[in-house]
């Protein structure tokens, strides 16, 4: 047998594993948010994918081992590979009743159980091939599984660091499927087998990605471009043009003005009245800059903490912000507030992953971390997406913010009170109170459409401002924190208002 040629199958094995595991996050992230769910699904998928190939692997073996049926598998993962990215769409809309968990595991199976399965069978039937003597079967199976998890290694390097930003992820998957493809042949070549129907039908496969067409955009995706953090997506209506992550909405503007739609926006500058001058408003989450531009245009100094630097692309290229109006530090928040060396009077947090607040922006060390670096009488926000006001997240935020500051009150952004909305919690050792009339009555204001709207969503949630009861709710630290869990519900009912409005 080719010692080298054996080696060289394990190490492509491995590494298409490990590739394939990573790629599943950017597959089905857009569509399910990129969650400690659907983490969880794709390792379960693998493992379990790696155990049935390793036992039928075995058992094939023992048969009959031959480099050619060693090509069979890895042309069988190779051609599965190509036409993930076309089945993909169809098979998330057939899933969609089965809810967020079900939905998760089932695709992640369907796409990539198959080619995950034929390449597990490879290592067992490596092993049988290069087994030649009793006496070093340790020694074979030990360099065997080095080459593969080496390789692994530098795939999973590869692929997250460097390819799927650089390439794509669905001209990322073909070329997996590709190479795996050019992997048989060389096998199967190096067999010197005279199976000639076999040889033609990779010949024939390997320009097949070429030739496949591009699964289509949805209409109106006007940019599309894979970050280190997810699936950044510029999408546009006749009027409006949106900024979305991994499928869930950041930004929402007018055109060709980009004033902001988010409610949430235009709730947050109620801070405002809570002081007499203006001074400097540390943001963490930048999104489409809509926070910025509204805090800017009052003579505010932003800093803007975004730890993803295609956003901030996003933010100026296609939203209008300029770089007067924020001055950009690309890091995570809470690397930020370990470092900064300075106080703010308002801190904003507005940090939003795909589907969820990252859970370490939630817990007491990151809200005690965020009064060291606010002044006296400073106000923290924070924006937050739910199910009701009185969803078990806001209430354990509250409880949580409420053991670092001795006021807190949130501002709903939506209604009715039970439907998917935004609300907006203040926190601050000060009180959060000012005089009612210093919001202005809309009524006696003529205004345009959305100066006037925005002066309405203002009224609707200081008129509504709340403390809600936090009884029997948990408190959030770095050592134990459900918020993932609460994320659930509601990115399975962001998700469906997705399919509402797009």
């Amino acid at each position: 047998m080719n010692r080298a040629v054996v080696y060289f199958v394990v190490a492509m094995a491995g590494a298409s594993v490990l590739a394939i595991e990573i790629l599943g996050t950017r597959i089905l992230g857009p569509h399910y948010g990129v969650t400690l769910y659907l983490w969880s699904a794709l390792i379960v998928v693998t493992l379990l994918s790696l155990s049935l190939g390793y036992f039928w692997g075995g058992r094939w073996a023992d048969k009959n081992a031959t480099l050619d049926r060693l090509a069979l598998l890895l042309a069988g993962a190779g051609a599965w590979l190509l036409f993930i990215p076309l089945i993909k769409i169809p098979l998330v809309n057939l899933l969609q009743p089965l809810g967020l968990r079900a939905a998760l595991l089932s695709g992640a199976f369907v796409l990539f159980a198959p080619a995950l399965i034929w390449l597990g069978m490879v290592s067992p039937y490596a092993l049988k091939l290069q087994a030649q003597e009793m006496a070093r079967l340790g020694r074979t199976a030990g360099a065997l599984s080095a080459v593969s998890t080496l390789a692994s290694v530098a795939a999973a390097l590869l692929t997250g660091f460097w390819l799927i930003p650089l390439v794509g992820v669905q001209r990322l998957t073909w070329s997996i499927g590709l190479l795996l493809l050019l992997t048989a042949l060389v096998t199967f070549c190096s067999g010197r087998l005279k199976r000639w129907k076999f040889l033609i039908v990779l010949f024939l496969l390997l320009p097949l990605g070429a030739l496949l067409p591009d699964a289509p955009a949805p209409k109106g995706i006007i940019h599309l471009q894979q970050s280190p953090y997810g699936e950044i997506s510029i999408f546009d209506t006749p009027d409006s043009r949106y900024l979305l992550i991994d499928g869930a909405i950041h930004t929402a503007s007018t055109l060709p003005d980009y004033k902001t739609q988010m409610r949430y926006a235009v709730v947050l500058d109620l801070v405002r009245f809570f002081f007499d001058e203006t001074g400097d408003l540390l943001l963490i989450g930048l999104g489409g800059g809509s926070v910025a531009k509204i805090w800017s245009a009052e003579a505010w100094r932003v800093d803007a903490v975004e730890i993803d630097p295609v956003v901030v692309e996003m933010a100026q290229n296609y939203f209008g912000l300029a770089p007067e109006e924020a001055a950009i530090h690309i890091l995570d928040g809470r690397q930020f507030l370990d470092q900064v060396d300075k106080q703010y009077p308002v801190i904003i947090l507005d940090a939003f992953g795909s589907s969820s607040i990252p859970f370490h922006l939630t817990t007491r060390e990151v809200f005690q971390l965020c009064k060291k670096k606010m002044t006296g009488n400073g106000v923290f926000a924070m924006n937050v997406e739910c199910v009701g006001w009185d969803h078990a997240l806001v209430k354990s935020l509250c409880l949580t913010l409420q053991s670092v500051f001795t006021e807190t009150i949130v501002l709903p952004c939506s209604e009715p009170p039970n439907a998917l909305g935004n609300v907006i919690i203040l926190a601050a050792d000060r009180p959060l109170s000012f005089p009612d009339e210093w919001l202005g009555n809309p009524l006696d204001v003529i205004m345009d459409d959305y100066a006037h709207w925005a002066v309405v969503q203002r009224t609707h949630a200081w008129d509504n401002r709340y403390v809600p009861d936090v009884s029997g709710a948990p408190l959030l630290s770095d050592d134990l924190n459900p918020a993932d869990l609460w994320a659930e519900e509601i990115n399975l009912e962001a998700r469906k208002k997705l399919l509402e409005i797009f």
